[in-house]
């Protein structure tokens, strides 16, 4: 375990599972690195009240599965204040970061897959070669 990144639990369901394994198989990584792209592809928009809504509405949904993953610290630390942006616009408190994260991700499994592996490849396009088959 590196120092630097921190485990987190999220409920998902089985569909949202085989997604990302799905895009982390299409990409050459991980579930984690696919979270953590989606991530910092979704936290963004959560400025929106509309966005914080839907982040909201994607808690609805029974979840069953558990998925664990990995992220860098400095990304999940992001997770506190996006709670409390959503409770702000909201007036929903989320919890933990494990629940903020499962409805951020949940939110991103959301669109389109094509949608998604685009976006990963957009992320990933820079990546030298060395780190993009790691």
């Amino acid at each position: 375990m590196e120092s630097d990144e921190v485990m987190l639990t999220v409920r998902i369901t089985a569909a949202e599972r085989a997604l990302l394994r799905r895009l982390a198989q299409g990409h050459r990584s991980d579930v984690s690195e696919v979270v953590a792209d989606g991530l910092l592809d979704i936290l963004p928009t959560l400025h929106c009240a509309q966005d914080a809504y839907r982040l909201v509405a994607a808690l609805r949904a029974p979840a069953p599965c558990a998925q664990t993953v990995w992220l860098p610290t400095d990304l999940a630390d992001l997770l506190g204040p996006a709670a409390g942006r959503i409770a702000q616009t909201t007036g929903v408190r989320l919890g933990s970061s494990c629940v903020v994260l499962g409805a951020a991700v949940r939110l991103w499994l959301g669109q389109d897959p094509q949608l998604l592996a685009e976006h990963l490849s957009t992320m990933h396009e820079g990546r030298p070669a060395a780190l993009a088959a790691a």
